[in-house]
């Protein structure tokens, strides 16, 4: 897989069904590695190793209905009394992130109303923190720490 611009971080893997399968520390299974996968796998451990937060208030690929259809958010981040306090969109390395992206996170938190989103390739990062009230975000250098 390709090198991306995150810490190195150690992985356990396995190869099953002519597929190579990567451990998912959140869902606590393997997952069939995919570029996208081996994206949301670094940002996993970049939320829990760098920026410190607890892999308890971590959920991975779950489904919310959006205008009546089914879609799936990458990883959210809740704060201890269950509101969202980050919202991040995964994309494989190949994919440009472009207004299309930020458009398809926005949609996802004019539903689930987190305080921050992230949207990355593995390669260019891009952090914000929203303003619900007047529908707007802002650009960040980078994601807050974890603060109890």
């Amino acid at each position: 897989m390709q090198t991306l611009h995150f810490p190195a971080y150690e992985f356990r893997f396995k190869s099953s069904e002519n597929n190579i399968h990567i451990f998912d520390v959140v869902r606590k299974k393997f997952v069939v590695l995919q570029p996208e996968e081996w994206v949301r796998q670094h940002v996993v451990h970049f939320l829990i190793e760098e920026k410190k937060y607890p892999k308890s208030l971590i959920n991975v690929e779950k489904q919310l209905s959006l205008n009546g259809t089914k879609k799936r958010y990458d990883i959210v981040i809740f704060h201890p009394n269950g509101t969202i306090n980050i919202l991040v969109e995964c994309k494989a390395p190949s994919v440009v992130i472009d207004q299309k992206v930020f458009d398809q996170i926005a949609r996802y938190n004019m539903q689930l109303e987190a305080d921050y989103l992230m949207v990355t390739n593995g390669l260019n990062h891009f952090y914000c923190e929203t303003d619900l009230v007047n529908e707007k975000y802002a650009f960040l250098r980078a994601l807050p720490n974890y603060e109890r």
